[in-house]
């Protein structure tokens, strides 16, 4: 079941979001966080965007949302998008369904660019964000610096 989330989902989305900072490069956080760290980002992200849940047998296994671009007022209409699925669930579809279920959302809510920004390498990434469509259209080189080695980012891009 895919749903939005609430504050109620944070203390789950902390414990996947903490394997993902403690065991990847996926993001560049590198202190666990708590849940209010997730309580907060929910309310921020429904008051224009979206943050999605996929819950699958009562436990959420992987999560979406939509977060500003930029700052000023010109880039109101860009968002960039955020996906993390729990390591057990992985593979299972489950990612891929939320992140159609997000990029239809944001289209329906009139939104005009998406950009998902990647840890490289990060081959699966790659492909979840291409089979929707993106483009890659940036890469800087060590610009993130994590587990003792330098880390380059791409950003991809769809027009909704």
């Amino acid at each position: 079941m895919i749903r939005l989330a609430t504050v109620e989902d944070a203390a789950q989305l902390a414990r996947i979001y903490n394997h993902y900072i403690d065991h990847t490069i996926v993001t560049f956080d590198v202190e666990p966080v708590e849940p209010d760290h997730f309580e907060k980002i929910i309310k921020d992200r429904l008051k224009r965007h979206t943050f999605l849940v996929y819950e699958y047998n009562d436990q959420i296994t992987a999560y979406a949302y939509a977060s500003p671009w930029g700052s000023r007022a010109a880039y109101d209409q860009a968002v960039e998008l955020s996906i993390y699925a729990d390591d057990e669930y992985s593979g299972r579809g489950h990612g891929v369904r939320l992140y159609k279920r997000l990029i239809s959302d944001l289209r329906e809510m009139g939104f005009h660019t998406a950009i998902g920004g990647i840890s490289l390498p990060n081959d699966a990434s790659v492909r979840l964000h291409e089979a929707f469509g993106f483009e890659k259209c940036a890469h800087f080189k060590e610009v993130g610096f994590k587990f003792n080695e330098w880390i380059d980012v791409g950003y991809w891009q769809l027009k909704l």
